[in-house]
């Protein structure tokens, strides 16, 4: 399998991740059917359009591969067939959303040094492309976007873009790299959620009336 098939592969993969996290958050919201297939879609392609559009990659694939629909309609009709199942497991929607945010920073940094761009922006690429799904997701939905609250999630998508770029540059090509900075990505995120690991928090928490605590 060649490198192009791998990055493919974990591309489809991480959108149909996000495509679950998507409907299943969707299906919880009680929306209707063109309004689960609609979030589904916009989750698991949204952070890859605007990396593409940000390395002119036009159309993005996101738009022009059909796969990339499909596989998020085959995710949200999944979702809408057996929500019973998938509603029993603890958490779904952090769970398929952890195992997308890996792929898609593997995947979204690999794309961006494939266009010959330099380790900076793949990292940085590599994050919008993982998070950015998520933040759509959430704002449709009026829920707090997770890269805003107090968790390890962007974070989590750095390490695992941070560790493919440098395996890149380190001449490590082999089939096992991208699954590495994966799991280290998708590792790091599912831990954080176990033990409640978070970033820092600077300044004084704010009264319920608006002033300064003390």
């Amino acid at each position: 399998m060649n490198s192009h098939t791998v990055y493919l592969v974990l591309d489809l993969i991480g959108t149909f991740a996000f495509a679950l996290s998507g409907a299943v958050a969707a299906r919880q919201r009680r929306l209707d059917l063109f309004g689960i297939a609609a979030v589904s879609f916009l989750v698991a392609c949204g952070g890859g359009i605007i990396r593409d559009v940000c390395i002119g990659a036009i159309p993005p694939t996101g738009l022009s591969n059909w796969r990339y629909l499909a596989v998020s309609l085959l995710a949200a009709a999944v979702v809408i067939a057996a929500y019973g199942p998938v509603r029993r497991m603890r958490q779904p929607v952090l769970f398929f959303d952890a195992i997308g945010l890996g792929l898609f920073a593997v995947s979204g940094a690999q794309k961006v040094l494939a266009f010959s761009h330099s380790a900076e922006p793949a990292i940085l690429l590599g994050i919008v492309s993982a998070v950015g799904g998520g933040v759509i997701r959430d704002v449709l939905l009026s829920r707090v976007p997770s890269i805003l609250a107090r968790e390890i999630y962007a974070s989590a998508a750095l390490i695992g873009a941070g560790v493919q770029v440098g395996f890149f540059y380190a001449g490590w090509t082999d089939w096992w790299t991208p699954w590495f900075a994966t799991f280290a990505c998708v590792a790091l995120r599912l831990a954080s959620l176990r033990f409640g690991w978070g970033l820092p928090v600077f300044g004084k928490p704010r009264a319920v009336n608006g002033t300064d605590g003390e």
